[in-house]
């Protein structure tokens, strides 16, 4: 099966290669291609096939969804794999929204939570919580965009280290729960949890807040199957991922996927799970058939679809 590793089109822009998009620079817009690169703990791990294609369809469907709570950055979406969105200047934090005490990463909430931190956007926590509980409320967390490793920091902190200033902050908190808020709405009428989630947002010239990069998708946000939470909860067992929480378990086992300067190839099989779970949660979600065109090869049939935004 064929996987998008990386495009090389030279007649599109310049070329600046994400985690896993590849982007091209153009004037007014920017062109987002979606590969099939599959990013944890700040590298590439493994290619999963047609996983691009739903990171894109899926964002898509949920930037039609919540287009009436902020604006968002998209202009055409002329093949699965691609968006066309509007040039933006990103703001430098990720707005991370969590309902639930979990996570496997140095930022998650349960990891912070076992080292003792009990305050967490304004919510204070007491001890002994199991993992995977839901939290009274959905809280707010964000953490820095940077270069070396995001870092998760208090609002005051953010302000006080040059960020953001503190009325765009607010306004970025206040939409970020918005989205979560009906992003769990849209999920639990289709049988998900939508466990947390991180958002990115630009502004334009005249300062309009933005949602850009994607929304909702396997990638950014965390899903739990609904009908058997409670149950595997009380039994402390773990619940019915629906999301690349497992690939990411299994790499955090099997070597330190921050420190180690080779990683172990993913196991096949999880690979194929993984495609799996992305096309199952995209169909489930959407009420869509996941379907590309088989008859061309994924990188022939990306360049046709953009042809006419070609620079000539």
């Amino acid at each position: 099966m064929d996987v998008i590793r990386e495009t090389h089109f030279s007649d599109l822009g310049e070329r600046r290669q994400g985690k896993v998009r590849d982007i091209y620079f153009q004037p007014d817009k920017l062109i987002l291609v979606a590969t099939d690169r599959h990013s944890s703990f700040d590298r590439i791990l493994a290619h999963i096939p047609h996983k691009g294609a739903v990171l894109n369809l899926s964002s898509a469907f949920w930037f039609q969804q919540t287009a009436d709570i902020v604006p968002n950055h998209v202009l055409d979406v002329p093949d699965p794999n691609v968006t066309v969105a509007k040039r933006l200047k990103p703001l430098a934090v990720e707005a991370v929204v969590r309902g639930y005490l979990t996570g496997t990463t140095s930022t998650s909430i349960w990891t912070r939570y076992q080292a003792g931190e009990r305050n967490f956007g304004g919510l204070v926590l007491p001890g002994g919580l199991d993992k995977n509980t839901k939290l009274p409320h959905p809280i707010f967390d964000p953490t820095t965009k940077e270069d070396t490793h995001d870092r998760s920091l208090t609002l005051t902190q953010l302000v006080d280290e040059g960020f953001i200033e503190a009325p765009l902050l607010e306004r970025l908190k206040e939409t970020a729960l918005a989205l979560f808020a009906r992003g769990q709405q849209v999920s639990a009428k289709h049988g998900l949890l939508l466990v947390d989630t991180k958002y990115e947002f630009g502004v334009d010239e005249k300062g309009t807040l933005t949602l850009i990069d994607e929304i909702h998708t396997p990638d950014s946000s965390r899903y739990w199957k609904l009908d058997s939470y409670a149950a595997r909860l009380a039994k402390g067992e773990e619940p019915e991922y629906f999301d690349k929480e497992f690939l990411r378990i299994w790499f955090r086992d099997h070597c330190d996927p921050y420190n180690d300067k080779v990683l172990p190839e993913a196991p096949p099989d999880m690979v194929a799970e993984l495609t799996r779970r992305y096309i199952e949660i995209y169909q489930q979600l959407t009420g869509q058939k996941f379907a590309v065109d088989p008859s061309l090869p994924p990188l022939e049939r990306i360049g046709r679809n953009l042809a006419k935004y070609r620079i000539r």
